[in-house]
């Protein structure tokens, strides 16, 4: 049995006027399951596909209150590419955040309308869409890479004691990267990972498996398993398919 990535679900305030700005970002179509959320995805997309990692916004009305701990990085096809999205993002709401980065960084990292926090990236768009990377900080990427690694069917690329960084085993789609930093997970995360297993395994049995490799089970009332990976990060178990 197996995991993939196949989703990041944001909280939002308001779902439908984050989710225009976020369609228009990254250039996706936009559509909606029932009140409270919006989808994304990629035009002629057929989910799920490691393609790409859609995005689901869930209407929530709990504030933000400190930075994320998940956020998105999003590609372009050259600094001049970068310099015009960040334009264009700032036209449709979005602005420029300093989470510390200092002046000499290639990328731009700004927040969206609601201040979830993301970065521009000046390449990688030819390989993996408009989303390049999604980015989990934590406190020791070694061993978040030793349970997604065992999680989910992703190939893990690198690892070192400041990041570890895996891809879909077909090699295709956005990075998932876990970047160390200093800052200590105090509340629910607003961002977070969706995985599903592959058609014909079973949801208990999975989400036993993982708990096996260190997560820990989650007491909320859904139709799905809500876990933790072993520094506390939220993610939800969708049924196989």
């Amino acid at each position: 049995m197996a995991t993939r990535l196949v989703q990041i679900n944001m909280k939002a305030r308001d779902d439908s006027a984050l989710g225009r700005f976020w369609a228009e970002a990254l250039g996706w179509n936009i559509s909606s399951e029932g009140p409270g959320v919006t989808n994304l995805e990629p035009e002629g997309f057929v989910y799920p596909d490691p393609v790409a990692v859609v995005v689901d916004l869930v209407a929530s009305e709990e504030p933000k209150t400190v930075k994320n701990r998940v956020h998105l990085d999003l590609a372009t096809k050259s600094a001049a590419h970068q310099a015009e999205l960040v334009t264009r993002l700032e036209g449709l709401g979005a602005t420029l955040a300093d989470v510390g980065q200092g002046d000499d960084v290639s990328w731009t990292v700004m927040a969206d309308p609601e201040g979830n926090e993301f970065c521009v990236l000046d390449s990688l768009y030819e390989v993996t869409g408009p989303i390049a990377t999604v980015v989990v900080d934590c406190a020791d990427p070694r061993v978040l890479a030793d349970f997604w690694g065992a999680a989910m069917d992703w190939t893990l690329l690198k690892v070192t004691d400041q990041n570890a960084v895996l891809r879909s085993a077909k090699d295709v789609g956005p990075y998932l990267q876990f970047l160390r930093t200093p800052d200590v997970k105090t509340v629910w995360n607003r961002v977070h990972l969706d995985v599903r297993p592959y058609p014909g395994d079973d949801l208990e049995a999975e989400a036993a498996r993982l708990q096996t490799l260190g997560a820990s089970p989650i007491d909320v009332d859904v139709p799905w398993k809500v876990l933790a990976d072993p520094e506390g990060n939220e993610f939800c178990l969708l049924a196989p398919g």
